[in-house]
Formats: structure tokens, C-alpha cells, sequence
């Protein structure tokens, strides 16, 4: 077996592109955020809250105190063929009116959604989710799933967020309820036309096998998505290879971020992935 080859990082040059702070349904307010991915040795450094983009200014302010470069960033839930997709856009004008009316009309239905969660949690017995999942929402404009596993984790239902979404919050499980995000095409224009790059989010999440993959890389590209995570933290090592592959077959460019939550909800710690296959080229490539 040949081994995979890898792009070095290098000492200056830690990208760590996919982050939450607890603006969206990270743990830790942007700055701290930032200042744990400079202590890690992260170099450049992407805050990709969930359909909201509050987080910025706190996080840059922190970032040029402590000399690493912050990017302007988001991640956007989209609706393709009835499955939660998500489209990270980076390097975004996060005031462009159209990029900030598209998100404030997603962070509306999160409240739809949310009520109806609580009611499904209801049916099976679980009371007080609404409430209770508003407690961990520290913007309560992103509420989400996230915010329901920590309730429910706080009140046995599971040990941890890992395991709430075994049980809850899922397809057939208690607590799941079908939401419409926005569409793909509209999410990476907007994405586009605020001078961004879409990428498409952790695609080894998607459980789509191998014929509906290469479509939703297929459309996603032809919408004008321009990039892939490849190595990211949900992702296996035969992942990487796989997603390095993709991004070679559609001519995409290829992303790395550890889509890190927070202590002990993550699967790494920021800049902690190894760096990209060498046969792909990274998103950065001509940043300067």
C-alpha cells in the first residue's frame, strides 16, 4: 500500500477553517474561542457560526490582540431533497444585504422548528424541553438541536450530546421534526455575492452513498460552490483520501477545519487535524 502524501503545515500555516462560538451552538463566547485556537498554534483562524454572523467583531477584535488571522466566516443550513445540508462561506462581507436578509429569515424558522421539537419531546414524555433548551441557547436566535441534547443530557436522558443524537433529535427518533432551510442555489449565492467562497460542509455527515454524493457535489458545484472539506473532524482518515478524491473529480478546492464546539463535544481541538492530502489544493492556495 502506498501511504498518503500530505501538505506540510508548517509552523506558521495552521488553518483551522470550521468553528462555533456560543453565538450559534458553540460553548465558548468568540474571544475565548479565539484565544484557545491561538494557544493550539492555529495560524489562520475561520468562525463559522450557524446562520449568524454576530460573533465577528468580538472575534477579530481578539484575534489582531493576539496576531493570528481571523477569517470572516458562516454556515449556512440549506434543504436538498428533504436532508439538512450545510455550506460553509468564508472570506465573506458579512454586512452584504443580501447575505444578512438570508440569515435573518433562517434564524426565523429555528423558532418554528424549536416549538415543534418540544412538542415532539412532549409526546414521548420529556416535558419542559422548550425552556429547557432556551437555557443553553445564548443567542436565542440560533437555537437548535444542540441546545436540546445539552437539556437533555442535564436531565439523564443521555451522558452526552454524542449519545442524545443516538436516541433523540434524529430521523424516526423523539424530538425530530422536518424543517425547510434555505435552498442550495440561494445559500451559495449569497454566500458568492457577498465576495465569499462556498464550500461544502463535512460531506462524509451526509450518509447520501454513492449515487446521491456525487449529485449533491454535482449541484452544489454547479450552483457556484467553489471548495470541499476534506479533512475535517468527523472525518476518518479513508475519508480524507475520499473527499481529496472529489475535489480532484470536480475541480474543487479543498478545506480543513475542526467544526470544533467546544471542550468535550468535539471530536478535536482546533488546528488539532492533520494537514490536507497533498494531491488536493487548498482553499487558501492564493490568499497571499
Amino acid at each position: 500500500m502506498i501511504a498518503t502524501q500530505f501538505i506540510p503545515l508548517g509552523r506558521m500555516s495552521n488553518y483551522d477553517l470550521h468553528t462555533h462560538s456560543n453565538i450559534s451552538d458553540g460553548l465558548l463566547p468568540p474571544a475565548e474561542l479565539v484565544e484557545r485556537a491561538a494557544a493550539a498554534g492555529v495560524s489562520t483562524l475561520a468562525l463559522t457560526d450557524h446562520d449568524d454572523v454576530a460573533g465577528l467583531p468580538q472575534a477579530r477584535e481578539t484575534a489582531e490582540r493576539l496576531g493570528i488571522d481571523l477569517v470572516n466566516g458562516v454556515e449556512i443550513s440549506v434543504t436538498w431533497r428533504k436532508r439538512t445540508i450545510h455550506i460553509v462561506g468564508l472570506r465573506i462581507d458579512p454586512l452584504h444585504e443580501p447575505l444578512v436578509q438570508g440569515l435573518s429569515a433562517i434564524r426565523q424558522g429555528r423558532a418554528l422548528r424549536a416549538r415543534r421539537m418540544a412538542d415532539s419531546l412532549a409526546q414521548a414524555g420529556i416535558a419542559g424541553a422548550l425552556e429547557g433548551a432556551y437555557r443553553y441557547a445564548d443567542n436565542p436566535e440560533i437555537i437548535g438541536r444542540t441546545h436540546f441534547a445539552r437539556f437533555l443530557v442535564h436531565m439523564g436522558y443521555a451522558k452526552d450530546v454524542r449519545t442524545v443524537f443516538r436516541h433523540y433529535l434524529v430521523g424516526g427518533k423523539p424530538g425530530y421534526v422536518p424543517h425547510e432551510w434555505a435552498a442550495l442555489a440561494d445559500a451559495v449565492q449569497w454566500i458568492v455575492a457577498a465576495g465569499g467562497i462556498a464550500v461544502l460542509a463535512h460531506p462524509g455527515r451526509y450518509d447520501l452513498g454513492r449515487q446521491l454524493l456525487p449529485e449533491l457535489i454535482g449541484e452544489f458545484k454547479e450552483a457556484g460552490g467553489q471548495a470541499i472539506e476534506v479533512v475535517t473532524g468527523s472525518h476518518t482518515p479513508d475519508q480524507y483520501n475520499l473527499f481529496a478524491r472529489y475535489a480532484q473529480e470536480f475541480d474543487l478546492l479543498a478545506s480543513r477545519g475542526s467544526d470544533f464546539h467546544g471542550p468535550g463535544e468535539s471530536y478535536v481541538e482546533p488546528g488539532a487535524l492533520p494537514p490536507l492530502p497533498a494531491s488536493v489544493r487548498p482553499v487558501w492556495h492564493d490568499w497571499g
